[in-house]
């Protein structure tokens, strides 16, 4: 079945808000195996509400609208649907029973354009809304099925997972499910090249390549009628990717980011770590701090954005800075050997570089990152070239040494392993 969704709000026009609730409706219909070709975001008038309203149903079976169902008057999302749909607005007594309870109960006083919001269409299935005032709608009419649902994301989420959900899986049983392969290391084009046969012969599953910041997600889909079949699905060509991709796949995990990989992998080999940052001013730091238990693992954080902090506190000589520049291998390197001696971390990154937008030469381009990487006493520093803006160049600086750390803390534990290291 085909489905189609249309948020309603002017904010969301005018920017003033994010239409969060498009992106999580899309992905729970996907897993429904519903099929959506369009989304369209409209503002609170009615003449283009009707027009939008109307193109969605000739061309879907299920349209799903958020927003415009609140008091006020130009929330008309339920009276431009019953009025398309021709379906007369009747009062629903439950409803009005539970608004007023809803708005007395929290010290509210009730207003008489609150019950606006107890009127539904005629014959429309009532889904009561636990967090708020509005009410949540399905009408069923000549086939097709337009639900209505509130704006607020702490409103629409719950109702959606509660009863909207069970309602559309209903229509049509079957689920799709996915597998997310997480690589980092490998840039996109050379990925989508390494599987290029796999996306050629895709039938079901399927799989698809996204770009994300110095990472390439893979997500393996299938559909089937169960869960547990999907999976036997999915089982094969997530294997096929571990065996082409190895190390580089860092989880399969959607919920584990790339800083949370690496805090666990600090963490399993009981390595505490220290950052020292020039141009990234702290990022790394804060991402690594943003995982749970990082406390365990995270002793100490410097940002040496000057000269004279990279050299007051974490010891980088003078020379060094003079001779080479505080963008060099040079100065990376003294960095995390300074870091280390000062912190007694057994870990250390460091990150010098030239973000821009000024501040580049033909010699030393904007975009210029060397990060340098310390394992109890084994350094590793890489230069690299990142384009993009002052905030993307950061971005990729950081994910870069992320990476990095990464690689260097494996091939630890591995010399460890094998008896390379004492």
């Amino acid at each position: 079945m085909v489905v189609e969704l249309i948020s309603v709000g002017t904010e969301i026009l005018l920017g003033n808000i994010v239409n969060t609730n498009a992106a999580y409706l899309s992905e729970k219909c996907a897993n429904l195996g519903l099929s959506c070709y369009f989304q369209t975001v409209v503002g609170d008038n009615e003449e283009r509400l009707t027009d939008t309203l109307r193109t969605a149903l000739g061309r879907a079976d299920i349209v799903i609208l958020g927003g415009g169902l609140g008091p006020t008057q130009d929330d008309l999302t339920k009276e431009v649907t019953a009025k398309v749909l021709g379906c007369p607005l009747v009062e629903d007594a439950h409803t009005k029973e539970r608004i007023n309870d809803y708005l007395t109960s929290r010290g509210y006083t009730v207003t008489e354009n609150n019950w606006k919001q107890a009127l539904a269409p005629e014959g429309a299935i009532i889904m009561d809304n636990d967090n708020g005032t509005a009410p949540g709608l399905i009408i069923e009419k000549d086939g097709k099925h337009v639900i209505l649902l509130p704006g607020p994301p702490n409103e629409l989420k719950p109702m959606f997972e509660k009863d909207v959900y069970p309602y559309l899986n209903a229509l049509e049983p079957g689920i799709i499910y996915s597998k997310t392969v997480k690589v980092c290391g490998v840039g996109e084009s050379i990925a989508e090249t390494m599987i290029r046969d796999m996306i050629d012969e895709q039938t079901n599953p399927t799989i698809a390549t996204y770009a994300k910041t110095n990472e390439v997600h893979l997500r393996v889909t299938a559909k089937a009628e169960n869960e547990k079949e999907a999976k036997k699905l999915v089982k094969p060509m997530v294997k096929e990717l571990k065996n082409r991709f190895g190390s580089n796949i860092y989880t399969t995990d959607e919920n584990i980011t790339l800083e949370k990989a690496v805090v666990d992998l600090l963490a399993a080999n009981h390595l505490t770590v220290t950052t020292v940052e020039s141009c990234t001013g702290g990022m790394l730091s804060s991402r690594l701090v943003d995982v749970p238990g990082a406390s365990e693992i995270f002793k100490s954080g410097y940002v040496t954005y000057s000269n004279k902090a990279k050299k007051k506190l974490v010891g980088v000589k003078k020379s060094s800075l003079d001779k080479y520049g505080a963008v060099s291998e040079v100065v990376a390197k003294e960095m995390a050997k300074g870091a280390a001696l000062f912190s007694k971390a057994d870990v250390t990154v460091a990150i010098t570089g030239i973000a821009g937008p000024d501040g580049g030469t033909e010699e030393k381009p904007v975009g210029l990152v060397y990060i340098a990487c310390q394992v109890c006493g084994t350094m590793t520093v890489k230069e690299y070239h990142f384009k993009g803006n002052r905030t993307k160049i950061r971005e990729s600086s950081v994910a870069s040494a992320l990476g990095l750390m990464r690689e260097c803390i494996l091939k630890y534990s591995s010399d460890i392993l094998f008896g390379q290291k004492q």
